[in-house]
């Protein structure tokens, strides 16, 4: 199975080639285009449980698309719903990653998705809720992003400030705590920064250059009031 970029930019797309047999999942509506050999199908991921807890925690998609190779080796081109680049990540088993609620755009059937509770600060501050996605598992993982995307990858004891808008995913074992962005309460939201992520290495984070909220604040100043 390969999977490979298409279309790099702010319109990248994911082509995937499957031989005999092979399957990936994917998000909800991501299937472009595919070959006549593939099948796809619904299902939900970790049975009715996992679908739900999926859907009404952190307000995925109940349902994955399952895309099988069939009849014979082909192909599938997918895109998210919004503009942006895709990453793909080779996980090998040994680390995890935690996942904004929408990063997920397809990955192998050997790749695991369930859901993880934040504690109370995180949850209501992070921007992310009180639950996120957990990955795990051995395969490939395309993640999508609102405009580009960049990794960091943290040495042992770094430290990095990461606003809470501008995360996509990173590894599970490395920690962050939320906090104002300036030393007080006032310049931190006049600042226009509010909270902000302190992350402590070692792990990689994924950032995106755009924030789908500072997107829509700029939008707002356009449309007539009566």
């Amino acid at each position: 199975m390969n999977f490979s970029i298409t279309n790099p930019g702010a319109f990248s797309t994911l082509l995937v080639h499957l031989e005999r047999g092979e399957a990936i999942k994917a998000e909800s509506g991501a299937m472009i285009t595919m070959s006549e050999t593939l099948d796809v199908d619904s299902k939900m991921e970790r049975g009715l449980l996992g679908g739900l807890s999926r859907k009404l925690l952190t307000g995925e998609s109940l349902f994955f698309q399952t895309l099988t190779a069939v009849r014979g080796p082909g192909e599938v081109l997918m895109a998210s719903a919004y503009p942006g680049e895709i990453a793909v990540l080779e996980l090998d088993g040994s680390e995890e990653y935690i996942l904004q609620k929408d990063g997920f755009l397809a990955a192998e059937q050997s790749v695991q998705v369930s859901t993880k509770a934040q504690n109370l600060t995180k949850g209501l501050f992070s921007g992310e809720g009180f639950f996120v996605m957990r990955i795990s598992g051995k395969g490939k993982l395309a993640i999508s992003t609102y405009g580009g995307i960049q990794k960091l990858t943290l040495a042992p004891g770094e430290t990095r400030i990461i606003d809470n808008s501008h995360m996509v995913a990173w590894s599970a074992n490395a920690n962050y705590k939320i906090e104002k962005a300036a030393k007080g309460w006032i310049s931190s939201f006049t600042s226009g920064e509010g909270l902000v992520c302190r992350f402590h290495g070692p792990g990689d984070v994924y950032i995106q250059t755009r924030n789908s909220p500072g997107f829509g604040s700029w939008v707002r100043q356009f449309i007539p009031t009566r």
